[in-house]
Formats: C-alpha cells, sequence, structure tokens
C-alpha cells in the first residue's frame, strides 16, 4: 500500500476525505475526525499539517491520516481513518507507520495518536507499534425528556446570549483561563473562534454567558448536531463548551450554567444532549453525573515518546 504525502488538499480530495470519514462514523458509532481536524480541512488553516492519502487503483481516496505537527510542547497529533470496505488491507496500519515518519521528521518522534471510539482494532493496533494508551476522553449522554432541576444563579449573576464582535475579546481570556491546562481548549485563538462563529449550525441564542457585576464569569456554549427540519439522523444536543472563570467557583455557577444550556437545548425540541469531558476530570465528571449524565463512549490518546 503507497501512501501519498501531501501539504495541502484539493477541493476534490477534501470532499473524499470528508465522505470517507462520514462513511466510517456511520459503521463505527463515532466519527473518526474530530471537529478540529473537519474544520481545518474545510475552512485551510494549520500550515504544519501533514495529509496522508491511500488510494485504491482507481485513485479514490479509501484512507486518510492528519498529522498536526504545530505543539512544539507535546508532540505531534494524528487522526486516520479507512473506509469500511477496504479494512483488514493493511491501509490503516500503512497510514499509521507513515504518520510516524512524520513525526519522526518533523516532532522529534512524539506522537499522539487519537482513536475516536476506542474500538479494539485501533487499540490493537496503536499496541502493536509502541503507543501506550495516555489519556480518555469520555462521551457522557442524558435525556432532556428526563426531569430537569431549575436553574438557580448565585446572588448577582446574570445570564444573556453571546453577541457576536461585542464579547470575543471577553470570552477568549475566561475560556482560556478557565481551561489553561487543557491541551487543546485553552490555546483557542480569534480565528478558532470566529471559524466557528461562522458554522452553519452556530446560533447565539444557545452561546449563554454569565456576568457578575459587569464581569464574564463564565459560558455554557451549546450547539445542535443535525438539521432539526430534516436530517437522516436525529438531531442531538451538545454541551460544547462550559467554563467557569477561576475566580468565581464554588458558588454553584457551573451547575446553574449546565442547567441553563440543557433547558435551551430542551425548548429546542432535542431528545438527547450530550457532552465530552476527561475521564481524569472527576470534579467536572461528578458534577454531569449528579445531572443525569451516563458513559457512552471513549475516545483514547495514544502516546509515543522517543
Amino acid at each position: 500500500m503507497t501512501v501519498e504525502q501531501l501539504d495541502h488538499l484539493s477541493d476534490s480530495a477534501v470532499d473524499q476525505v470528508l465522505a470517507l470519514s462520514q462513511a466510517a462514523g456511520d459503521t463505527d458509532g463515532a466519527l473518526p475526525l474530530s471537529e478540529h481536524v473537519v474544520l481545518h480541512l474545510r475552512h485551510g488553516g494549520e500550515a504544519q499539517a501533514v495529509h496522508l492519502l491511500a488510494r485504491d487503483a482507481g485513485g479514490t481516496v479509501v484512507g486518510y491520516a492528519h498529522v498536526d505537527t504545530t505543539d512544539a510542547v507535546a508532540g505531534a497529533s494524528a487522526e486516520l481513518a479507512v473506509h469500511p470496505l477496504h479494512r483488514r488491507r493493511g491501509i490503516g496500519r500503512a497510514l499509521a507507520k507513515a504518520a510516524i515518519a512524520v513525526a519522526d521528521e518533523r516532532s522529534g518522534g512524539r506522537l499522539r495518536l487519537w482513536a475516536h471510539g476506542d474500538h479494539p482494532s485501533a487499540s490493537a493496533l496503536a499496541v502493536s507499534l509502541g503507543f501506550d494508551r495516555a489519556r480518555v476522553l469520555l462521551q457522557l449522554r442524558r435525556s432532556l425528556f428526563a426531569p430537569l432541576d431549575e436553574v438557580v444563579l448565585p446572588d448577582g449573576v446574570s445570564l444573556r446570549a453571546f453577541r457576536p464582535g461585542e464579547d470575543d475579546a471577553a470570552w477568549l481570556a475566561v475560556n482560556a483561563a478557565a481551561f489553561a491546562d487543557h491541551p487543546e481548549q485553552g490555546k483557542w485563538t480569534l480565528d478558532d473562534l470566529h471559524v466557528r462563529l461562522r458554522e452553519p449550525w452556530f446560533d447565539a441564542e444557545g452561546f449563554l454567558l454569565a456576568f457578575r457585576g459587569g464581569e464574564l464569569a463564565g459560558f455554557h456554549w451549546t450547539k445542535i448536531h443535525g438539521d432539526l427540519a430534516d436530517h437522516a439522523h436525529e438531531p442531538i444536543g451538545e454541551v460544547y463548551v462550559l467554563g467557569v472563570a477561576p475566580g468565581a467557583h464554588g458558588g454553584g455557577l457551573g451547575r446553574a450554567l449546565t442547567l441553563a444550556g440543557l433547558w435551551h437545548l430542551r425548548s429546542r425540541g432535542l431528545a438527547q444532549v450530550m457532552l465530552y469531558v476527561d475521564e481524569d476530570n472527576r470534579r467536572a465528571v461528578a458534577l454531569y453525573q449528579r445531572l443525569g449524565f451516563v458513559r457512552w463512549t471513549n475516545d483514547v490518546s495514544f502516546q509515543r515518546g522517543v
């Protein structure tokens, strides 16, 4: 199996990769490429990203790996997908080995390999190539038909919707502070925010900001996957990003913001809501479990050192 290495994809190749990802997701129950990767495929960016393509005899893309080499501290990060009709032919292994070669060349050999959905075959491949299981990202879900507690805001706190162009800088500052130790979320830039504000799913009414004395104290950005009017799959809501400023912890604001977002999603006629949280973030996991969330699936990051 020959793997083609590119620094830029044509529009046709991007379309094929996204179709491949959707086919894999429909088969596996979890999309193989993260939102971060999909957004960069669709909108461009990441000058240091490497695209690895495997094609069939007719030139159609049947395997893809995205290698992000921008993190000088943690090293490269890779995600890969193989079309369900072309599996068990060594394509995944060839892509993973090519990603390792990129990491050797551009990141000193360090590589994090993501397995979305934590499928046994992906784990077996990673372990066989010398990777260790390093991080687990939980996907939790909850029914929105189940009872919801009322929203009780801490004294002096008020909620309103995000105002694009007005709240950008304040939100970025609180997001960076709230997720200072998070490997991805705390590094968002203004461009990262604006890319998402331009997405078809963006709804300012579902982006809730909590203010105390004129200062942003926390936020709950919700998201809806799928079209409520016409979509092949039942739409589902998401606790997309929820954060509390470091100085506002301990007063129940996180719980109140979570509930406010859940009430908003219920008002949109949704039946279910999902979220992602690191398994070792015990405080957040406990909060969500108290609010009725249960484990649905896992995403796992495998680490290869030098």
